[in-house]
């Protein structure tokens, strides 16, 4: 009995070969087949010495093909035409109405792990602002096992697809969903933050043009752009942090590679102390850390 989507592994190489000339690149490709058809990339290697044997795929040749022109035609990126996205050790549901997780971003919970020991406090308090997917709370969640979490984002839908994934991936978490701007609706907690997490929007709106279209034309603005110069949201941040952070709690934030020196400098003169920056994956200054302590 030949089952649907079942093909062998010259059609799947044949059919490989043929996208491929039609553009993009292998990595992109092979991404697709493995999350969106369910084809590892091991099994694909296998594949290749093996073309005889029949694979089973989520998806049939035809609807990969369909996506694949999309993404080349229209730039739909992949992640939202699958609707998932792999980020650190999980994998998230994805959408339009939220930023796809970069694999940068997720530094941040290796930094917040070598600032802050997870059983020196026993049960803390850490607030991810600006959820999104819920990629940093789910992180979050999984390395501070014992803290009370919260997670805040100013759009309802992204709050929504937020709450999917946490409930999916770290039920078992005590995790506290806000829709709100920042820390505004967090005012009843404010004092007691012992860790503060943000990657919020800092492009600045002249830089709209420069971004590359699948971005520009398909992720949302509301997490893309901040303000002017880019800092709006992450003077909203720190400014709050004042208030929400407990003594000495540790604000770790993300920024634009241009934008170092004029973070740490809003640190500073909001008294922070103990500032320091931090790099990306390709050694570019990405992040900000500085912990506050209230006169």
């Amino acid at each position: 009995m030949i089952l649907e989507n079942s093909f062998s592994g010259k059609e799947i190489l044949t059919w490989r070969n043929f996208q491929l000339a039609k553009g993009g690149n292998s990595v992109d490709l092979d991404w697709l087949l493995d999350l969106g058809g369910g084809l590892s990339w091991s099994d694909l290697q296998i594949l290749k010495i093996s073309q005889e044997r029949n694979y089973q795929l989520n998806l049939s040749l035809q609807e990969l093909s369909v996506i694949w022109m999309r993404f080349l035609d229209q730039k739909i990126p992949l992640q939202y035409q699958v609707g998932r996205c792999p980020w650190r050790d999980f994998e998230l549901e994805v959408n339009p109405s939220v930023l796809i997780p970069r694999q940068e971003t997720e530094v941040m919970i290796d930094l917040a792990l070598s600032k802050v020991n997870p059983c020196e406090k026993g049960i803390g308090r850490w607030v991810d602002l600006g959820t999104g997917s819920g990629a940093l709370a789910i992180a979050l969640a999984r390395s501070f096992p014992k803290w009370i979490g919260h997670a805040v984002d100013c759009s309802e839908n992204a709050l929504t697809l937020a709450t999917k994934n946490i409930e999916k991936l770290v039920s078992d978490s005590e995790i506290y969903m806000h829709l709100g701007n920042w820390w505004e609706p967090l005012t009843t907690w404010f004092g007691t933050f012992d860790l503060a997490i943000a990657n919020p929007p800092y492009i600045p709106k002249s830089n709209f043009e420069k971004l590359d279209s699948a971005v520009r034309e398909h992720e949302p603005h509301l997490a893309l752009f901040g303000g002017d110069d880019g800092l709006d949201c992450c003077r909203e941040i720190i400014k709050g942090s004042m208030n929400g952070l407990s003594p000495g709690g540790l604000l770790i934030i993300e920024h634009n590679c241009d934008q170092s020196e004029r973070v740490l400098s809003i640190l500073k003169k909001n008294d922070f102390y103990e500032i320091e920056f931090a790099n990306d994956l390709e050694g570019i200054r990405r992040f900000a850390l500085g912990r506050y302590t209230k006169k």
